[in-house]
């Protein structure tokens, strides 16, 4: 039987001939990057274990997330990093340079066939160009630029066939939007999906990135294009050499196999909360907007810019509405400068920013305020990922006339009079801080706690731990927040106890690569997690941290009410009601969980 594109790929960066979904292997790693708020934590973590570099040739920092360095502990971890830098003769791509998943692809560093891990949740982009790319948290990217290699499991692949050619108007954020409206936030979790078709040929490598991009919200793994005769001369360009193509076999074995009508494709938003929550963009027509944001890794590349300029000439952004407009990388913003795209935007009484991650991230423009309602090109709407408001994800083309009309529209219907806004209305402030106990630090194999049923699935990261807390270093500082973005359970630190044991539902832990997110329960005194699934990054994060987490698909069978008392056992994979006396049977450690575990952590 043949292999997969992630499967060579994975074989070939393992020294093996062949692989197999579900095996766990020690994977080289080609790039090895660390981002402005991850990094300081892996410097911490080589520091704090005494570890080296193994090859600082193949290990970078990308300053992306706050490329401005306008935030105090921003600028105060990116010169920890620069210093770290120079003492050990890693290249930093500094504050004016861009996105670095971007800056990957633009410099060579990752080619069809190579693998590269960040602290960025989005490196699966890197699909795009058919490599391996993988977020990962801040131990996993430690152990790489010590060991050069980290360990894997061989994802299930599933392969999408899209048949037939899209309709007129359909771009790359519509496409992956009808992807998501279709597969969710968690049926693709975990796999790594290939997308073939007459019309994906065509499509050229800032598509690709769009699409790969969301890969992340959809759960899975990354998503894998084979590299078309466009995309392999650019990255044979950008390396200086040529470049075997990696080719899925004929025989490869796919766990599913989906054909897709691609002539039923529509326009697409994504509704406020959900990446996936996406519809036809007739059914949020001429909703109000106070903001438009068009940038970030999925939207921030020429081909965007040109996109957005075209609709921009000419016209004035709606009064009162700001459009805010950030391209990927600085090659990207030269390029806009050459081709007076710049002039365009300022024309049009935008706001053009440094290249960078700008709204996905706290520390650049693309924020917005409470009652604020945005329309966005980024690849995350989460509650209170961009901002206090309310964030429709959309393509360059709508966003840009959405901006001008003052409310949800599109290219071919902008108004010749903007929409104007009723008189201002006054919005509240928010909320009080939570304290925090200390963390517990026994290793017991089996665990018995109050339970906290939380029956909702795709809890994401920023719900867990939002990222205006991604500066916090100190375990002991982020008890008090963990939750305080997942509505209705607000005041959960304060509620906790010692001891307790969480059960939620499908996909816990989505989103962002944030070790945070899994520390601050330990920091809480929460002894185990159970969940009917996890995100794939953040099951790697509790495991590397020795957290236990158990999945159980059929947490539904345990009939919890808050406050019954669970026995966990993390050796047998069992879950126990005590309470009602219903046992249900869970996923036990595997082998290397548990040795992880009993060491207390990866190092």
């Amino acid at each position: 039987m043949g292999m997969t594109i992630v499967e060579k790929i994975l074989a070939g960066h393992c020294g093996r001939e062949f692989v197999k979904p579900g095996e766990i292997i020690d994977v080289v790693i080609d790039a090895r990057v660390a981002r402005d708020f991850g990094g300081a934590n892996v410097v911490k973590n080589i520091d704090d274990f005494h570890l080296g570099v193994e090859d600082p040739s193949k290990t970078f920092f990308t300053f992306d997330c706050n490329p401005t360095g306008s935030d105090q502990k921003y600028a105060v971890n990116q010169q920890l990093c620069r210093l770290f830098a120079r003492k050990h003769g890693i290249k930093v791509y500094d504050i004016d340079k861009g996105i670095g998943t971007h800056i990957l692809i633009e410099e060579g560093l990752a080619y069809p066939g190579s693998t590269a891990v960040s602290t960025d949740s989005h490196a699966n982009i890197l699909g795009a160009v058919g490599a391996f790319g993988q977020g990962m948290g801040d131990i996993d990217i430690a152990a790489a630029w010590a060991k050069g290699k980290v360990w894997f499991k061989v994802p299930e692949s599933v392969r999408f066939f899209l048949k037939g050619k899209f309709p007129k108007g359909i771009n790359a954020k519509d496409i992956v939007l009808n992807l998501l409206s279709q597969f969710g936030a968690n049926s693709m979790l975990g796999y790594s999906i290939e997308i073939y078709g007459d019309a994906v040929d065509s499509l050229g490598l800032d598509d690709r990135i769009t699409i790969s991009s969301m890969a992340t919200e959809m759960g899975a793994i990354i998503i894998l294009f084979t590299p078309n005769r466009i995309v392999q001369t650019y990255c044979e360009a950008r390396t200086g050499r040529k470049i075997p193509p990696v080719f899925a076999d004929e025989d490869a074995r796919y766990l599913q196999y989906h054909e897709i009508d691609a002539t039923a494709f529509k326009t697409m938003v994504a509704r406020p909360g959900k990446p996936h929550d996406a519809v036809d963009v007739d059914s949020v027509r001429k909703i109000k907007i106070d903001s438009a944001f068009i940038g970030s890794c999925t939207n921030g590349r020429i081909e965007d810019m040109r996109a957005t300029a075209e609709i921009l000439r000419g016209r004035k952004v709606a009064p009162g509405v700001v459009l805010k407009i950030v391209p990927s990388t600085d090659l990207v913003w030269r390029r806009c400068l050459d081709e007076g795209l710049l002039d365009v935007f300022k024309d049009a009484g935008a706001l053009v920013s440094n290249a960078g991650c700008a709204g996905c991230a706290a520390g650049q423009v693309g924020q917005n305020g409470q009652g604020e309602i945005t329309v966005s090109t980024g690849n995350r709407n989460f509650t209170g990922k961009q901002g206090k408001g309310e964030v429709y994800l959309a393509s360059p083309a709508i966003a840009a006339a959405s901006a001008v009309a003052g409310y949800i529209t599109t290219p071919d219907q902008i108004p010749d009079e903007p929409a104007l806004f009723p008189e201002f209305e006054k919005s509240e402030g928010v909320s009080s801080l939570t304290k925090s106990e200390k963390p517990i630090s026994e290793k017991p194999v089996i665990v018995k706690g109050k339970a906290w049923n939380i029956s909702i699935d795709n809890i994401d990261t920023d719900m867990i731990f939002h990222n205006r807390y991604l500066t916090i270093t100190k375990p002991e500082e982020m008890a008090q927040y963990t939750f305080d973005n997942l509505k209705g359970y607000e005041d959960f630190a304060k509620k906790a106890t010692k001891g307790d044991i969480v059960v939620t539902g499908k996909n816990f832990g989505s989103g962002s690569s944030r070790q945070q997110a899994v520390d601050c329960f330990g920091a809480l005194g929460i002894q185990c997690l159970v969940a009917e699934s996890f995100g794939a990054i953040y099951e790697r994060n509790a495991i590397n941290a020795a957290f236990p987490i158990m999945v159980c698909e059929n947490v539904n069978l345990l009939k919890l009410d808050t406050d019954d008392e669970i026995e966990v056992d993390f050796l047998k994979g069992t879950i126990i009601n005590v309470t009602k006396s219903i046992t249900v049977e869970g996923e036990g450690f595997s082998e290397v969980q548990m040795e992880i575990y009993r060491n207390g952590g990866l190092f």
